[in-house]
Order: C-alpha cells, then structure tokens, then sequence
C-alpha cells in the first residue's frame, strides 16, 4: 500500500490548488471567472492521467488530441461572449460501455474492438451538450458481470489506494482514475451496485438513481429485454455536490428525458427532522470491523446533525438475495455466450458460463464437495428456467418491493454499507463476488442510492472473521489482512423518486467526515 503523508493528500472542495485536485463544481467555478481556461482544465488532466495510469491501467481509450481541440474551441466561444452551457470546459471521463461517436464500446469482448458508434449515448450527449469535455473511456469487467475491471482485452485496473488489489466492478476504471485526480466527474451504469461498489472502494462518491430516471439503453451485457431489474446510468465524482450535478445534467436537466420531473434540489432537504433507518450486517454475509464502525459512527452523527434514527432493516433480506439472482440468472448464460461468440473469456466469465451450461444438481455436488457453501446457498436460486417460472419471479418481486415499502413505515432514508469488505486483492471476486445483499437490494428494490467516503481501516481493526474452510470466506480474511488504510464508505438510500433526499443525507455526511483525521482523500499514484 502506498504511503500518504498528510502533505500528499490535498483537501477537498474549492480550497485544493492543483486543478487536478479540485472538485468538479470547484473547476466549473474556476472556469466561469476566468480564473482558469478550458485549455488548462483540460492539460492538467491528460497530465495526470499520464502520471497516474501507466499504475492503474483505467483510461483505456484515449482522446486527447480531439479534447485539447474542443478545449480550444470552449475558449474560444467565452472570450466571444456566446451562450455556454453549466459544465463548459468541464474535462470528464465515461465509462467503456458507452457509446461515444467514434470510440466502441466492447464491454471488454475483443470481436467488438473495430466497432465505432454513431453516436452518442444519451446521457454522453447530455453531458457534452452542457459543454463536458470527455478526455476517454475507463475500464470494465468483461460484459459488466463482476466485481474487478479486468478483461481479456484491456487487461487488469489497479486500486489507486493498494495496486495489489481491484477499485471493484464493473466501474471499477471510472472510479479507479476519480479517484486518483485524472477525472472530476464519470459516468457509469449500476444494476447490482456497478457505481456503489467501486466508488466505495476507491474512497469516492457514486450514486445510482431511481429506476427509471436514467435506463441504460446499452445491449452488450445485460438483456435490455430484461426489466424486472433495470440497469440505471449513474455518476462518480469526489464530492457530493459533483454527482449531484452531474446527474441533473445528464438526466436533461430542466428538461428531462422521458417527461419525468427534475431532480429534486438537495439543497432544499433539511436533514434535521429526516427519519433514517439504518443497519450494519445484512446476516448473510458478516461485515469486517471497519464496515461495521462506519455505519454506526455514521448514523450518530446523523441523530447530532438532529435527525430522527433508528435501527430498520428490509424484511427478509434472503428472499431478496434469492429473486435478485433468480430473475437476472434466468437465461442461463445464453445472451452473454451469444455476445461473447468466439471472443476469449474473462476467467471469471468462464466460471459462470460453465455453472450454467450444467444440471443444477451436478453443480450442487460440485459445490458441496468443494466447501462453496455460500455460493451453493446462491446457486440453487437460478433453475429451472422457462417462462412460467420467470414470471412467478416477476410477480413475487413486485409483491417483495411492496412489502418492504411497507416495512420502510414513515422513514425518509435509509443508512447501510455499500459492501461487506474493503477493496478485494485481484483475483478473489472468483470466490467473493456474491457478497450479499448490501447493494443489490436498492436495485432489486428500484430505489436511488449512493455510497459516500466516510473513514478508513484501522491497523487494529482489519478482521476478526472466524476461520472458515468455504472459499468465500477464506478470501474474505485474506482481503482483510492488510487492509489498514483503506478507504471505507457508506451507503444512503431513499424512497423511489426521492433522489435528492438521499444526496442530501449524503452531503450531510460528507461535511462531517470532511473534520475527521482518517477521511478518504484523494490517493497520490506512482508519479503524482
């Protein structure tokens, strides 16, 4: 792990010197007075990446020629006085999965490499309409489907806290280079914690919004046809006020997409009075120490700032575990095989293809004789697999979504873990990706949700995770040995459509780890 002396962490916000180190709304201020062009926002930022990536492997697309162009451009346009939009001159990066005009979006399969997009996603062309300009694309997991960006084409992205171990998946390059300064802001997408994972691993903030304010219309991972669990376009940045931004913007702003209303004004929300709920273990898979401290510290200093908190967790947090893997396991494998064709596979990926291509009860034996006892529990979600039965699953998971909305009573919001576990070492999402259920609920559930920086591990604190012969927890107590001085986040969540009662929660917390000595600040990476 790399050392950070007290010099070597800028603070955040508006007070940290470097462009590179300042926030997102801190540069768009800059850029506003003058006091910094869009040429210079932009250079700062290739030179980071250039400092920094040769170590972290997360910007694997590259357009620096093209951003330095449109930088120029930017100039050009404010010293002539002609209308700019609210992230002009703003550098930002995007998430590989995305289409980019002129740039493929392969989700890490090698036959996708040669093709170009048209055109813009979306949420790209939102972004870049507001004046964003996107110096690349970042890392993924191959096809989106587990929790390390590593892939048989782009390789391996390394955790700016500790290169020996992942910034999590599948955003885990969007987070990766936040994190380490070479990006303000990044776009990701989210369906069982694609944007919270990393972000909490990489001491960042990230948040997934309601489901159905920003569907992912992207087709090479997940079905699109598959919308009982619906993927959702969500942001990273290193404060609060930045992804709350960035998803305004890249949502339509004023003028959203899809007629829906604004996002709400988190600004608006007093969190004095708010009811919050929170809870620290889901009793499925057991939090380390540090995971555990977090909430708790977390939820005291939400009942100082005066709100209303009281220990809740969702109902039957099995069932959900059970509906979540059963609906998103549903066709086998046979869409990703399909995609994949003759492409090579991820390791990982190879795993879940070969589970699914057997009997259910071979797999059974095979996990029982192996001691894979946690994911066995997982695996007999997944068969038998015909239409009557998804559609069963379809309706016990709307009569789930009631029932907790019911449960949830006259709370506002909702305060969890992200994960059970600091950052996993490269190579243990094979045994540990099914960590239960602490992120996938809010997308089982459809509800927004982000994680936020709260502190880091303590030297005394790494594990005390009872010795295990299953796989799983074996990796876990070797993810927590060495684990002191990384970054641990919590994890906010509110009711549907109430987006901006949870960013406020979480900018309330991020004003208070801001006074704590062991905040996550931005790591310095090899060269920085």
């Amino acid at each position: 792990m790399w050392p950070m002396t007290s010099a070597e962490q800028p603070a955040p916000g508006p007070d940290a010197a470097a462009p590179w180190a300042r926030s997102a709304t801190a540069l768009i201020a800059d850029l506003a007075s003058g006091a910094l062009s869009a040429a210079e926002a932009v250079e700062a930022h290739i030179a980071r990446i250039e400092a920094v990536d040769r170590a972290l492997n997360a910007v694997v697309w590259r357009r620096f020629d093209a951003a330095r162009a449109e930088a120029a451009e930017a100039d050009r346009r404010r010293r002539a006085g002609e209308p700019l939009g609210p992230l002009h001159g703003l550098p930002i990066t995007i998430k590989e999965c995305f289409d980019l005009a002129g740039s493929p979006a392969t989700f890490g399969v090698v036959s996708r490499k040669a093709d170009a997009a048209a055109a813009d996603d979306r949420y790209v062309a939102a972004l870049r309409r507001a004046g964003a300009i996107v110096l690349g694309k970042t890392n993924v997991s191959q096809l989106l489907l587990y929790i390390e960006s590593d892939n048989p084409l782009y390789g391996m992205t390394r955790n700016p806290w500790d290169l020996e171990r992942t910034p999590g998946g599948s955003s885990g390059g969007q987070a990766a280079i936040v994190a380490a300064g070479g990006s303000p802001l990044g776009l990701g997408n989210d369906i069982g914690g694609s944007v919270r994972l990393p972000a909490a691993f990489c001491g960042i903030v990230g948040f997934k919004p309601t489901a159905d304010r920003m569907p992912d219309h992207g087709r090479g991972s997940m079905s699109l046809g598959q919308q009982a669990i619906r993927s959702q376009v969500g942001v990273h940045g290193r404060r609060v006020a930045d992804v709350a931004l960035g998803m305004r913007i890249a949502s339509g702003g004023d003028a959203p997409f899809d007629g829906l209303a604004p996002l709400g004004d988190p600004g608006a929300i007093d969190v004095a009075g708010l009811r919050i709920g929170w809870y620290a273990d889901d009793e499925l898979f057991p939090p380390s120490p540090a995971v555990r401290r977090a909430v708790r510290e977390a939820a005291e200093a939400l009942a100082h700032r005066g709100a209303r908190v009281t220990a809740w967790r969702p109902p039957d947090l099995a069932h959900a575990e059970a509906l979540f893997f059963g609906l998103l396991g549903a066709d086998r494998f046979e869409l990703a095989r399909t995609i994949l064709g003759r492409s090579p596979r991820d390791p990982r990926i190879k795993l879940l293809e070969g589970a699914a291509r057997q009997p259910r009860a071979l797999v059974e034996l095979l996990l029982t004789a192996t001691g894979r006892r946690r994911v066995r529990t997982v695996a007999r979600n997944f068969g038998p697999y015909d239409t009557a039965t998804y559609w069963r699953r379809v309706e016990a998971l709307l009569d789930y979504r009631a029932r907790v909305l019911a449960a949830l009573g006259e709370l506002d919001a909702v305060l969890s873990p992200p994960a059970p576990l600091p950052a996993l070492r490269h190579g243990a999402a094979a045994e540990v990706s099914i960590m239960g259920t602490y992120m996938c609920i809010y997308n089982l559930l459809g509800w927004p949700a982000g994680a936020v920086p709260w502190t880091r591990v303590r030297a005394d604190e790494e594990s005390d995770r009872p010795a295990s012969k299953d796989p799983c927890f074996v990796a876990a107590r070797q993810t927590e040995a060495g684990a002191a001085g990384l970054p641990i986040g919590v994890q906010v969540a509110a009711r549907p459509w109430h987006d901006h009662v949870a960013l406020a929660v979480m900018a309330a917390l991020e004003r208070e780890a801001d006074a704590r000595p062991d905040a996550p600040r931005t790591p310095i990476a090899p060269g920085g």
